[in-house]
């Protein structure tokens, strides 16, 4: 009993982070009806400025360092939205924003990997060690990442619902055009969800520096299992991104238990296969956006 609450525990945390993932997937999307394929990218180079900047470069602690670096990917955000996906979004096909933001994630590759190195390294001190209770072994990566997806998931419901911005980026969501017809500055809220966005796979790369340690492909499964998430879940809800990534992050690690750990990652790309066939809409479907 005491190994299925452990392996539970994990996969929750596992599950938040799929549930990251898949929340700035589907705000990019509902916003400006595009995939951000540089993803991926985002959540690297938020871990390599966190990391490679802000604590070994410049010094600073690690508060002050999560804080710069939001701030950072932020702006980073909102340079890409002007200068990739609102010039994009408007262009006949949507090949053209697939080429660009895959394009953008080969310069961020490239950027990293010159910058920084192509050797991986770790943040010492940073939210390493465990909490037992009894027999239950927890690491403080885990702790933080459930805490940090709670109050996540709080703070973007009261944004969402209970300020004039979130309101008016949930219009554009629903419907671009009656939103603009309405006075809302579209372009403008593009701008600020891909901000957003950023700062997310920002949050998403310092989380998992603890698990991967800084490196260039740190993010390529937990990217992928976004993905599936945002479909499992219902593709362009919240709610379904919630619902996915748990789904996924406990079914993974509830294998374990039956199952040799080396197929773990494969359940989420059989599941993946399976939600395709069986119910492509996945387990919410396409609804509008709701409380979550």
């Amino acid at each position: 009993m005491q190994s299925i609450l452990q392996l539970v525990i994990n996969g929750c945390a596992s599950g938040f982070i799929y549930f990251l993932v898949a929340f700035e997937i589907t705000i990019i999307y509902n916003s400006s009806g595009l995939m951000n394929f540089s993803h991926e990218k985002f959540i690297i180079l938020g871990a390599y400025v966190f990391g490679g900047l802000f604590v070994k470069m410049m010094g600073f602690n690690h508060i002050f360092a999560v804080i710069f670096t939001l701030i950072f990917m932020a702006v980073f955000g909102a340079v890409v939205a002007l200068g990739i996906f609102n010039p994009l979004r408007n262009l006949p096909s949507n090949v053209f924003a697939i080429f660009g933001t895959v394009l953008l994630s080969k310069i961020l590759t490239e950027l990293v990997r010159i910058t920084w190195g192509a050797a991986p390294f770790s943040i010492p001190g940073f939210l390493t060690g465990y909490l037992k209770f009894g027999s239950l072994s927890i690491s403080n990566a885990n702790i933080c990442i459930i805490a940090m997806a709670l109050i996540f998931l709080y703070l973007q419901n009261l944004f969402y619902f209970k300020t004039k911005l979130g309101k008016a980026m949930r219009c554009v969501n629903q419907d671009k055009k009656a939103a603009g017809y309405m006075g809302i500055n579209v372009q403008k809220c593009n701008i600020i969800t891909i901000a957003m966005s950023a700062s997310v796979c920002a949050v998403i790369g310092m989380l998992i520096v603890p698990i991967y340690n800084v490196d260039l492909s740190m993010a390529g499964n937990i990217a992928t299992k976004g993905f599936i998430a945002c479909v499992v879940g219902g593709f362009g809800t919240i709610p379904g991104a919630i619902i996915g990534g748990l789904f996924l992050g406990i079914l993974e690690n509830m294998y374990t238990y039956f199952g040799p750990a080396i197929y773990k990652d494969a359940v989420s790309f059989i599941v993946f296969i399976i939600f395709l066939l069986i119910r492509p809409n996945g387990i919410l479907g396409k609804v509008k956006i709701t409380r979550s």
